[in-house]
């Protein structure tokens, strides 16, 4: 499952347009999910939304996966967790074997060739993955076995906290023979790619690249192939994206050794309503049988309703993500440390918590959750609201009403600017506009104008990656098991198609994350996150808000449907027809 490595697509975005959710009517055999709007492209690689995920978790498959009842890594084309070596030179051996029951859909089996080959594509710099490569750039060799076609060991040059998970979870193996006919990359070593950059401008792996990331072996079933258990039939733009269950699917032999070899579902139906009280509607009419992400006001409301709930289960599970409010700190008006502080003691948390998550969430200091009892620094205390706190740093920042107009002002570059603020959130979203409209009025106690401005999904995101923004409210989601927060946090990860929206971070911080990446002792390693965390509260470009719940709810026409910390929230693949109990 795409967890905090692809938190690159993660920002928990809601759109305005209605669509049409009564095409499919809903039996035992078959699922209708809500999606709040369709995946950018199925294909594991390129995917970058949420959305697209969810969906490739079921026709593709990793080396490893964390089980969405425990939390814990399993293995799922692997047939066990990995050998992990490090040599006197600090190098990393990562060893895997592939299941022997693993077949492709043309009846081949799963070999080690098609793992060297998926990490080919990964690192190959013309494909369109630059959120994802960054967690292989260590990836030095890759071994095979004569004796042994499904075995194979991934070299790192340097000890890397997420070379498990990196190669484990995240590492979803595609068949060469379908992804690669042309045979294209075949003559190339991964140590070539590692150690001679000049290879990716040979015509064909530019050639390569081209193809993958066409259209074509995104959203064209005839191209599309994994090794899981539903096949990719059919997306009509919009409104559905439709999955089959695959006849004689090998895994379903396997089907109770994890979470991951239950696919019980004739069919998987992710239907596009890209409002959710239209979704909560047609939901209630009987039209969608699953929905995971339900308006607090109006999931309060759902016990009144006896309709609903003779057909369906809600279930709250704290998430695996967390919103914050994001300061541009390379914008004049917020560089000083002073100022991003005052704003966080405008941001009044406890009562977002209760007047727009109705009390579904839990509030947080730093970008780790709280669940994590071992790395989250309970030292730390959240900036409380106080507006005469604030009022007070505004003015050792040197803002001040020069003019008598209400509005604070200072001398930015020779010239008198006003404090006034832009507040962008995605159209749709009317928990972060009201957001916007709690903090727009603690502002305008302080001299600050606060302009609400709402954009369509990908004018905002397009935005933030282009750090055209002075504040904004998104989110991120995590994953069990250790963080890479390289992409997130890391000076060069502000520049262009980076995560960094916020241009956090300066030489101290970045050289804590690389001393995070490269230390195997937890012990150490959380003592360091710890650290991490009060240099983010400290310099405040990210006001920390809280961790929500996940408001869901499923119909009770199936059985062996639980909820999950893990986006999103259910393995649906698992469900029954309760008349199969």
């Amino acid at each position: 499952m795409r967890g905090s490595l692809y938190y690159i697509a993660a920002l928990l975005a809601a759109g305005i347009v209605l669509n049409s959710c009564t095409s499919y009517k809903p039996n035992p055999t078959q699922i209708v999910l809500w999606q709040l709007g369709d995946p950018g492209a199925l294909n594991p690689i390129l995917a970058a939304d949420n959305a697209a995920a969810d969906i490739d978790n079921n026709i593709f498959q990793p080396l490893l996966n964390f089980d969405y009842k425990t939390l814990k890594l399993v293995p799922v084309l692997a047939d066990d967790l990995p050998q992990v070596r490090v040599d006197s030179a600090g190098r990393m051996f990562i060893t895997y074997e592939i299941r022997k029951e693993a077949k492709w859909d043309n009846g081949a089996p799963v070999t080690a060739k098609d793992a060297e080959f998926t990490l080919k594509v990964i690192k190959n710099i013309n494909v369109n993955d630059e959120s994802l490569r960054s967690y292989y750039d260590m990836v030095s060799d890759v071994l095979l076995y004569s004796d042994n076609p499904r075995k194979f060991t991934i070299v790192y040059n340097a000890k890397y906290i997420m070379a498990t998970i990196a190669t484990g979870t995240d590492t979803y193996i595609l068949p060469e023979y379908a992804y690669d006919s042309n045979k294209y990359m075949e003559n190339f070593t991964i140590k070539q790619m590692y150690s001679d950059t000049s290879v990716f401008r040979d015509p064909k792996m530019i050639a390569f690249a081209k193809a993958f990331n066409s259209d074509k072996y995104s959203r064209d079933p005839k191209y599309i192939s994994g090794s899981g258990a539903y096949r990719f039939t059919s997306w009509t733009t919009g409104q559905r994206v439709v999955l089959e269950k695959k006849a004689n699917w090998w895994g379903d032999a396997l089907n109770t050794t994890n979470c991951f070899f239950e696919a019980y579902p004739s069919k998987l139906i992710y239907q596009t309503v890209t409002d959710m009280t239209t979704a909560l509607v047609s939901v209630k009419a009987g039209n969608i049988d699953v929905i995971n992400f339900i308006k607090p006001d109006e999931f309060v409301e759902l016990p009144k309703s006896e309709k609903f709930t003779q057909n369906f289960n809600t279930y709250n599970p704290l998430r695996l993500a967390y919103t914050y409010i994001g300061l541009n700190m390379a914008n004049p008006k917020l560089t000083d440390e002073n100022t991003r502080k005052a704003i966080a003691y405008l941001v009044d948390v406890p009562r977002i918590i209760k007047d727009v998550f109705y009390g579904y969430g839990k509030q947080i200091i730093g970008a780790v959750s709280p669940m994590d009892t071992t790395e989250y620094n309970y030292d730390i205390k959240a900036y409380p609201f106080n507006i005469d706190t604030a009022k007070a740093l505004l003015a050792v920042a040197g803002w001040k009403d020069s003019d008598g107009d209400g509005v604070l002002d200072k001398v930015i570059d020779g010239k008198k600017t006003d404090f006034t603020l832009e507040y962008k959130f995605n159209s749709g979203n009317e928990q972060r506009k009201r957001v916007g409209l709690m903090f727009q009025e603690a502002a305008r106690k302080v001299g600050i104008t606060v302009e609400l401005k709402q954009e369509e999904a990908n004018v905002y995101f397009g935005d933030l990656r282009t750090h055209n923004f002075e504040m904004y409210m998104g989110g991120w989601f995590f994953q069990p098991g250790p963080e890479d927060y390289k992409q997130i946090y890391y000076t060069t990860s502000a520049l262009d198609k980076g995560s960094n929206y916020v241009n956090f971070g300066d030489a101290k911080s970045d050289a804590l994350i690389d001393s995070m990446r490269t230390e195997l002792d937890p012990v150490k390693e959380a003592q360091m996150l710890k650290r991490l965390q009060v240099i983010m509260h400290e310099k405040c470009g990210y006001i920390f808000l809280c961790t929500q719940e996940a408001l869901i709810a499923i119909s009770k026409k199936y059985s062996n449907a639980y909820p999950s910390a893990n986006s999103p929230f259910y393995w649906e693949a698992g469900f029954k027809a309760s008349s199969d109990k």
